[in-house]
Formats: C-alpha cells, structure tokens, sequence
C-alpha cells in the first residue's frame, strides 16, 4: 500500500483531525414531523434514519447542553444535546453545530440554536462515506453556562450487535440512508443512533497505534477475534469487527497518547461521537483514559540454518537518501530479520525522492541501505533492480518507486543475463531439462494493461547450494477508491481490486511458464500484494495450484502484516510454488517490527520465509 502520508494528502485511505467542512444536502426520506404545536427538538432533526427529515430546512430555538467545542482545523463548531431525550433508541440526542469559526461557546453552556439543516458528506458524495447531520448558518444564544453536561451513553461489548451493518437498499445502489435504524440489531445502525452525543468507552484496549494525526483505534470487544499481541485481526469480507471505535481529542495535540497495539486507555475515554472522513465513526474525547502499556515488544524471528535459504519481504514506505530511517531499517533487517539471503524491497524510491526532475536511477537510494546494514552488523549484500519509466509506475509523485532485490553473496549468487529494462519483458526457455530466464533481472510482461500507473514485477535467478529459484518481487496496485467500511453502501464495493486481479493473473501465468518447463521449479513470488490471503487476487494467484501463499501456515490469529483502522491484516505475502510447499521444512514469519506501534518506520511489517531447495 501507498505511504500513509502520501494516502492521505491524495485523500484516499488515512484519517484527518479535521476536513474542510463543505455543506451537501441530501434528500430524506418522508417522516411524520414533531408535534406542530411544540419546538423542533434535536431528535426531531436528526430522525430515525441517517438522513434528517429536516435537511435542508431552517429550524428555530433548537435547545441542547453544549458538550464538546472544536475550535480549530476546517470544521469549527460545537455539539450540542438535548437533557431530555425522546424514548425512540433510533433517534440521536447530539448534534454538531458547524460555526465556520472558533465558536463562542463553552462546554455547559445552554443555548438555543437557529439555522438551516444540512447533510454533510466528509470527502464528498463520490467517497461513499456517511454523512453528518449538522446545523449550519446557525444564530447561537446563550441561556446560561455551568450547567451539568448530559451524561455520556457507555459503548461497551454489551451494547454494540455482533453483525456489522444491514445490507443496502438495492433501489438506491446499495445505500443503507433511508433504512430505519436498528441500533439492536447492527453495529453502524448503534453507532449512527448516538451520532453527536456524548459517549464513553471504559478501559478500552488499543488495536490501532496513536498516528501522526492525533488518531488511534481502540475495541470494545477485546475477545473479539483477538490476537496474542492485542490487535483485532481482519479474516474475512463478512466479520468486519464491530468493536472497533477511531478515538480523536479536543485537546492538545502534544497531550495525545502515544500508544501501541495491546496498549490500554485507562479509565474512561469521553467525548461527542463524530464521522471522519478517513476512519468512520470517531469518539472526539475531551477526556481521555491513561496510557498503560500492554507490553507489546517488536520481535525477531530466528536465523536460518545452513542448509534453509532465508527470503524475506519488506516494504519500505518511500525510502530516499533524503531519509532518516536508513539506520532504523538496517536495525530491522539486520536484528529483527536476521539478515535473510535474500531481500525483497518495496517502495524503493529514485536517488532525490519526490523531487520530480526525470531521475530514475536509485543507486545512491539502495547504496545507502547496504552501508546501514554493514554499520549494523549485518553483510554487505548485493542488489538488482530495474529503473521504470518516469512517472510510469505510481506511487508518490516523483518519487518513482520500485522494487529491489537484495542478496548476500556469500550465502547465494545471482544469474546475470543482460537486456532487462523498463519495457522488455523477460520470458522462460528450457535449459537442459530445466528452466531459465531470458533476462535476469527482467521485468514480468511490463507492458500489460494490468500494470498501468503501477510497479510491474521484478524477476530474478538466484542460486543456492546448487540449486536454482526463482524469486519474483510485486508490489500491487492500493486499495484507494474502495468503500469504506464504515460507509454508506453495505456492502462496500472494491472497485481498486480489478486491477489486481488481473496482476495475480499476469503473475500466475508467468509462474506456470517456469513450472512448464520445470514441474519441481522453486519459486517465490512476494511482496506488497496489497490483498488479503483469503482474497480472491491470493485465489487467482494460487490458480491451478501454481503458487500457494504462505502466511496460511500460520494460525489465524497471527495473519497480519499491517493494521488499518483497526483491524490487524494481510497485505504482504509470500506464495510459493509445489516443490518448496511440499519439501518440508517450511518455515514462515510474519515478523511485528512496525505496523503495531507509533513509532513505526514503515506501516508494514516483513515477512520471512524459510525453507530448504
């Protein structure tokens, strides 16, 4: 997956304190009014759909308690909530004023609001996101202050459904807005239902590492589908772990916790519940639960023996010289990894970064990492690589990412055959009974319109104690433009997996090209898949038997290499072909250095594979 810093300035995948708050009103579906003779209360507004039967309409003297006040970022305003709710659970009490400017309002203070009724769409109507209801344009009077905030509704185990969302009505593609909440019987229904009140969860358990934004992800289920290290894992497309609440602060950004995965906010954690564009539904606290510290250590995984080759994969999240984690990442290669014999990096970037003046050597990119791995105790390998077209393979503007490969060249040699580049794909010939490539290292089909705007497959021939594997480095298309999870359409659509499906395809048949001309071939073909093992991109990859991944040899509950909103997942694998599966002695690790913490220098975590050719 794309860096989550350059995600988020293409405003596809990370979470935002706060979004440039732009009005869209939606259409509502009809619902009987308040009694006419009495004022429009805020569950009135808000209704028992997501959709205000009052969009775009003007309201007068709106009562509430305010109970959270932002007054930075794009979207300035104040939640308000009404002390004397209605008996309708479906109906929310909270709602967000948008003032457009610091508001003059504090916390406790009672006030009377007048002004238009809108729906807005964090990200805009095209990113399937949910909207919020607010109140824009509004005259603010305060009737008087100090007065007792109305108490926060406790989101725990108890009270959020096991099932995640309803399915969408099919009349409106998919859409679940003018479906009537039942908060009793589904997640998104419960968390929509309390949308602009104020909430609390108690002593909740972090799944998803304090960001760079002032974000983290804690669960209120913390048995569900939990791992031994704290997160929440991701198995399937139909258990989308409903525990999982985005937590954001009213406060300073320096007082945010710095926490890490198995971590726990102690205490309570209180404030409005909000919608983010980048995460869904967001506890915004003004009182946040004390760090206490689950023990999660970065691990390493044990040394081959002599006998077992050591492939590795590695995402290194937009590396150039300009960086200063050159060090960090040789500590991980070298500590943590032990050195694997070979090395797969992702996400290599050309010699001056993002600087977009037509340089695509990375040379002076690459030279830097095998420096740091010498000062760090590690060898000296060696690498290869092919320079892509500018501006041809995605990724950060400028920045021109590929693939490497890294070997020790005491431990494993590298079959040079000349003429791979860019746009010359390389192809496998028999050899006396075996299989070769054309070029090595060559680039798989690079001028398949499966590889547009994105990294084509780097193939290599290595050699180890006389026997010969092919190792072929990927790094898939992201998952920008798909729904969220927490969106408006159930379920999401995931329109980026086209193209990696017809990637896995390209992948696929050049594997069963090797195996043709040698049934027993070893090969390895790893990387940034940036999809699931249980996905149908790994099904297409693993067709007619030709790879299998192996991140399936571990239990279920230590599948991950990188956690997202939450949800600790599989986007990095190694799939290998028959002859090393069944060789015995297969021995795969998926190895925690960085997705779990806050200090991460990379958002994926290696993968090791060992095993015997």
């Amino acid at each position: 997956m794309a860096s989550r810093s350059a995600t988020r300035l293409a405003a596809l995948t990370v979470a935002a304190v706060c979004s440039a708050a732009s009005t869209l009103v939606l259409t509502a579906p009809a619902h009987a009014g308040p009694d006419p003779a009495g004022p429009v209360r805020i569950h009135d507004i808000q209704g028992s759909t997501r959709l205000s039967p009052y969009a775009g309409k003007q309201v007068t003297d709106v009562a509430g308690i305010v109970t959270g006040v932002r007054g930075y970022g794009g979207s300035k305003g104040f939640w308000i909530q009404d002390p004397r709710p209605d008996a309708d659970p479906a109906t929310s009490e909270g709602v967000f004023v948008f003032t457009d400017a610091a508001p003059e309002v504090a916390v406790g203070d009672a006030v009377t609001v007048s002004g238009t009724v809108s729906e807005y769409v964090p990200g805009g109507t095209s990113s399937g996101n949910q909207s919020i209801t607010e109140i824009t344009r509004p005259t603010v009077a305060v009737v008087s202050g100090g007065n007792p905030v109305p108490a926060a509704t406790t989101v725990s185990a108890r009270s959020v459904p096991r099932a995640y969302a309803p399915e969408g009505d099919r009349s409106a593609n998919g859409s679940v807005d003018g479906l009537r909440l039942r908060p009793g019987a589904y997640a998104l229904d419960h968390y929509e239902s309390l949308e602009g009140m104020n909430v609390r969860v108690s002593d909740a358990r972090v799944v998803g590492a304090s960001d760079p934004y002032t974000e983290l992800w804690v669960t209120v289920k913390p048995r569900e589908n939990a791992n031994r290290r704290g997160g929440t894992v991701y198995g399937s497309y139909d258990d989308q772990n409903t525990g999982r609440l985005q937590i954001q602060s009213l406060g300073t950004p320096a007082d945010f916790p710095a926490a890490d995965v198995g971590d726990t906010l102690s205490g309570t954690t209180a404030g409005p519940l909000d919608y983010s564009q980048y995460g869904g539904y967001t506890l915004v606290a003004n009182e946040i639960g004390a760090p206490e510290s689950g023990g999660t250590r970065r691990e390493s995984t044990r040394p081959q023996s002599a006998r077992e080759l050591a492939v590795a994969t590695y995402n290194v999240e937009n590396l150039d010289p300009s960086d200063d984690t050159f060090a960090a990442h040789a500590d991980a290669i070298v500590h943590h990894l032990k050195s694997p014999d070979i090395v797969s990096l992702e996400e290599i970037q050309d010699n001056n970064g993002a600087t977009d003046d037509g340089t695509v050597a990375a040379d002076a990119t690459v030279g830097r990492l095998i420096d740091a791995i010498v000062a760090a105790g590690g060898p000296r390998y060696d690498w290869r690589g092919i320079d892509p077209v500018d501006k041809a393979d995605g990724g950060e503007p400028g920045g021109n990412i590929r693939q490497a490969f890294l070997f020790n060249p005491e431990r494993v040699s590298f079959t040079d055959r000349a003429g791979g580049d860019a746009t010359t794909a390389t192809g496998v010939r028999r050899v006396r009974g075996g299989a070769a490539l054309t070029l090595s290292p060559g680039r798989v089909d690079p001028a398949n319109p499966a590889w547009e705007d994105s990294r084509k497959p780097l193939a290599g021939e290595f050699v180890f104690r006389g026997r010969t594997v092919f190792v072929i480095a990927n790094h898939f298309n992201s998952k920008g433009g798909d729904q969220g999870l927490a969106g408006r359409y159930q379920p999401p659509s995931r329109s980026s997996e086209i193209q990696r499906h017809a990637q896995a395809k390209v992948v696929n048949t050049f594997v069963k090209e090797i195996l043709s001309a040698r049934g027993d071939a070893d090969v390895v073909a790893l990387g940034d898949i940036n999809d699931f093992e249980f996905s149908r991109t790994a099904r297409i990859l693993e067709d007619g038997g030709a790879l299998w991944s192996a991140v399936k040899s571990l239990p279920r509950s230590e599948r991950y290499s990188y956690v997202y909103q939450g949800n600790s997942q599989v986007l990095d694998q190694i799939l290998v072909s028959p002859s090393v599966r069944r060789g015995g002695h297969l021995s795969y690790d998926s190895v925690h250095v960085n997705a779990e913490f806050h200090d991460q220098i990379s958002d994926h975590d290696p993968q090791v594979l060992r095993f015997r050719p």
